[in-house]
């Protein structure tokens, strides 16, 4: 199967940057292993939105991904109190 392409909102960018320097690898590694397995083991579909949500610890990630095209559109990051707002 072939990987999908990664792309980060630029809102979810400044998420990612803002992020505990103990929580940011663990977050960023976690979006880099979505490329090859885009549902992994613990991903949720968010109810009434086309979204997948993964957990990090205390913090989220939400994304969306377009299977016809091999993307993957990371929307947010934040942590699990904030998120969903």
């Amino acid at each position: 199967m072939a990987d999908y392409k990664i792309e980060i909102k630029k809102s979810a960018q400044k998420e990612i940057k803002n992020l505990p320097n103990k929580e940011l690898k663990k977050v960023v590694d976690k979006i880099a292993s979505l490329a090859s397995e885009p549902r992994p083991a613990g991903c949720k579909k968010l109810s009434g939105e086309e979204k997948y949500r993964i957990r990090v610890g205390s913090y989220r990630v939400l994304y969306s991904i377009e299977d016809d095209v091999l993307a993957i559109y990371v929307v947010k990051v934040g942590h699990r109190k904030d998120v969903y707002e």
